[in-house]
């Protein structure tokens, strides 16, 4: 299997509440445009808890870099801020970088001379380009002329011996309660 080269996204922005939706938006495109699909939603949860961090203790509106990094094996999403403090988790459960955890395969923090950085990676191989293999049609759905799509269906032997009648007119009359039980049937 080929893993894709080295592929990179960087956005800065102001850490506004009414920012992070369209984050999330613009992650999600790029992911989706990278066929991970399947890592937006945890992907972009744990950025839009970063972010809030950043709005939360270091200010409404502080400066800070999302960033995407997908290596073919592993998707790394960070945010720097200008914040001198290093985050702390605190408990699982309650959001922030519980939640981060929670998200992701590792994380952690990193001290920068402006400030600091928190990351997480979540393992992910390449998408797989398989063609879809075709199958054969509903025997209900006719094609294009009203004729059924699947050709009649080749007799099966079956794998239980067919109950015979003469064997079952032998047992009602064995027995009057399987009489009545039949006729109810």
């Amino acid at each position: 299997m080929t893993l894709p080269g080295d592929r990179h996204y960087t956005v800065e922005l102001h850490a506004s509440a009414e920012r992070v939706p369209q984050i999330r938006r613009i992650l999600a495109a790029h992911l989706r445009y990278w066929d991970l699909e399947l890592h937006i939603a945890p992907v972009c949860r744990g950025v839009a808890e970063l972010l809030t961090n950043v709005h939360r203790h270091i200010g409404p509106d502080a400066p800070c870099v999302v960033e995407l990094r997908w290596t073919g094996r592993h998707l790394t999403a960070s945010v720097a801020d200008q914040g001198p403090r290093l985050p702390k988790l605190l408990s699982a459960g309650g959001g922030g970088l519980s939640t981060v955890a929670a998200l992701s395969d590792s994380w952690g923090t990193c001290g920068t001379p402006d400030g600091k950085v928190i990351w997480f990676t979540r393992r992910v191989e390449a998408a797989r380009k398989t063609p879809l293999t075709s199958r054969t049609p509903l025997r209900s759905v006719p094609d294009a002329k009203g004729q059924p799509a699947v050709p009649p269906a080749v007799p099966v032997e079956p794998l239980v011996e067919p109950v015979r009648e003469e064997a079952a007119a032998t047992a009602a009359e064995a027995t009057p309660a399987a009489s009545s039980a039949m006729s109810m049937a």
